[in-house]
């Protein structure tokens, strides 16, 4: 639990180190949820042409290079963490803000994409409804709680990942049971999800692992508690790498047995919930209805902790005069909340839930992030090789992993579907004319102290 150091002046009070690095790593995996990868299994495993696996591990190498800049900048900024600080201190002021506003429409997207999954995954447990009525009430509810000002607790964050825990393990060991029992070790272990001849295309991974990258969408949070890690320079590096490793690993099982049970990648009936069929197959209705519930839950929490977040950030962005203030600065005197932009983020969710599908948001959320990560290896690099004094004595580290990573990123990015990137360049354009409005032609500094807090 955070503490402040006492008898210290206001201006001086800092927040006392006391996570250890096994807090630092399940807060990771609590942020980024054991059950990440089970959403995008269908879509992955179709785009992918039977090798969502495969996209798996790839955006895990991707992710893990990322996530060691991630951790070596936290060291250098503990204050703040976020790819808007760490392009902004050693690349350029204006660039840093193309960062932060890159990660914008991630923060944006997330709400969006977690109404369009639980209304989905509620119309397969009440089929009769509407999906745009179930949308409807998923943003309502997230809205409405948000407006009271209810928060998600850690105990209510650690309950829930219980949970997940609990209903993935026991889908994994039916599974092994009903591919060993009907399949015997031919069906257990097999080459088939990572490498199909028939079916292995360059250009599908590529695209696949563009939408599988969202498994580990939050990953750059950790950086976030640089401040109340003990010994930061290291443990913040090690939990990040870690906690994508984790990630990618027990996904990777998960897709791994749903693709052995079922691999026909064409005959997936609905591909956004199709794990939830793969669970009837080895646990009955039973399991079918517990990973919905486990699904519906998740996604409310994360929108919930989302909704809040962006609104915080908008709140920001007024007070600091990128947005009208009037609207989005204003605060509820009452519940101390920003209630403006609380409802505009929910409208937004709602009517963006009626436009794009799954897909779409999660290439739209990557769009934002992978340029936002592209900047970070690139600052890295120049942070630790170019500007660093023992220029030269460290090549592999300060040179070769962050280009690394930011080559994997852009072969990532590069392979987003055409709409999406023609989405996101809109986004990213207006940016710059939020850019260059606010320093009159890019010849001043740049006033965005709300993103570097995020």
């Amino acid at each position: 639990m955070t503490q402040l150091t006492s008898l210290s002046p206001p201006s001086q009070i800092k927040l006392a180190r006391v996570l250890r690095l096994s807090d630092l790593i399940l807060y990771g995996i609590v942020l980024i949820m054991p059950i990440a990868a089970v959403p995008l299994f269908g879509v992955v495993q179709q785009l992918s042409a039977g090798h969502a696996v495969t996209t798996i591990l790839l955006a895990m190498v991707a992710m893990m290079l990322t996530a060691f800049s991630y951790g070596r900048m936290a060291a250098c900024y503990p204050s703040a963490g976020s790819a808007y600080t760490y392009v902004g201190r050693a690349l350029n002021p204006h660039l840093g803000f193309l960062a932060g506003w890159a990660m914008l429409l991630d923060y944006l997207l997330v709400p969006l994409i977690c109404t369009i999954y639980g209304a989905l995954t509620i119309q397969r447990l009440v089929p009769g409804v509407p999906y745009w009525v179930w949308a409807a009430l998923f943003a309502s509810a997230m809205t409405i709680i948000n407006l009271r000002g209810i928060r998600a607790t850690a105990n209510a964050n650690m309950t829930m990942m219980l949970g997940m825990m609990v209903v993935i393990l026991v889908f994994m060991g039916l599974a092994v049971r009903w591919l060993f029992t009907t399949q015997g070790w031919a069906g257990l272990l097999s080459a088939r999800p990572f490498y199909d001849p028939l079916t292995f295309r360059w250009n599908s991974i590529a695209s696949a692992t563009s939408v599988a990258a969202l498994t580990y969408g939050g990953f750059d949070g950790v950086s976030t508690l640089s401040e109340e890690v003990e010994n930061p320079r290291r443990n913040v590096l090690i939990a990040t790498v870690f906690v994508c490793f984790f990630t990618g690993i027990f996904g990777g099982m998960q897709i791994y047995l749903a693709q052995r049970i079922a691999p026909d990648f064409h005959g997936l009936q609905n591909v956004e919930t199709a794990f939830m069929d793969v669970t009837r197959t080895v646990g009955g209705n039973w399991l079918f209805d517990a990973m919905a519930v486990i699904l519906l839950i998740a996604n409310l929490g994360a929108g919930l902790s989302a909704q809040a977040g962006i609104s915080r950030l908008l709140f920001g962005m007024g007070r600091d005069r990128v947005l009208p203030p009037r609207i989005f600065a204003h605060i509820d005197q009452k519940r101390s909340s920003p209630t403006y932009n609380i409802v505009i983020v929910g409208i937004l969710a709602y009517l963006g839930s009626l436009v794009l599908n799954y897909e779409r948001a999660a290439e739209l959320i990557n769009f934002g992030a992978f340029l936002a990560f592209m900047g970070v290896n690139v600052a890295a690099m120049r942070t630790f090789y170019f500007k660093n004094e023992r220029i030269g004595q460290r090549h592999f580290y300060d040179f070769a992993l962050p280009l690394v990573g930011s080559c994997f990123c852009f072969a990532i990015w590069i392979n987003l579907q055409s709409i999406a990137k023609i989405l996101g360049a809109v986004w990213f354009l207006l940016g710059v004319a939020v850019g260059a409005l606010q320093t009159r032609g890019f010849r001043r500094a740049p006033v965005m102290d709300s993103l570097s807090s995020q």
